[in-house]
């Protein structure tokens, strides 16, 4: 969706009741730390909204080798999740405008991240909402797969995968 189809969709949803979850990120290689990490945000309302940040975001964040996973499959297996309702692509750095735009109840961000350093944190809470602190699954990490893939794939005198 984009930006202009959320808040109006945010706005209707609202009127019909129902209490928004927003969160975000690159989810570059999902893997079941995300996928309950999702879950977990979703159980925190009624209905949960992904921020994705887009392929041109992920560079700018990240690094240049990054996403492995181009952002119209990140947006298709994200959407095709049970816990997730809408996803909606962002360019910028950082989610503040969609935040903003979407006004929601309820921002959910990782253990990872202290509330002061959440982006949006200050606005959710100045407009009513909360912010959530969701824990981490240990020992999974997009990094952590990259790393693993290198270690194992990436050494002389392996043959890759596709030989």
């Amino acid at each position: 969706m984009t930006h202009e189809e959320i808040v109006r969709e945010t706005s209707r949803l609202k009127k019909a009741g129902k209490r928004i979850v927003f969160t975000n990120g690159c989810f570059d290689i999902l893997h079941a730390g995300h996928v309950r990490y999702l879950a977990a945000a979703r159980a925190e309302g009624d209905v949960l909204m992904v921020g994705l940040n887009s392929d041109k975001s992920v560079k700018l964040i990240k690094d240049q080798k990054r996403p492995i996973v181009t952002q119209t499959q990140r947006l298709e297996v994200l959407s095709a999740l049970s816990s997730v309702d809408f996803v909606i692509l962002f360019d910028e750095p950082d989610p503040l405008k969609l935040i903003q735009d979407v006004m929601p109840d309820i921002l959910v961000k990782g253990g990872d991240w202290a509330e002061k350093d959440i982006i949006g944190a200050d606005f959710v809470k100045i407009n009513g909402g909360k912010v959530v602190s969701v824990s981490l699954v240990p020992d999974i990490s997009t990094s952590l797969i990259i790393n693993r893939i290198v270690e194992l794939y990436c050494q002389p005198g392996i043959k890759k995968s596709s030989e």
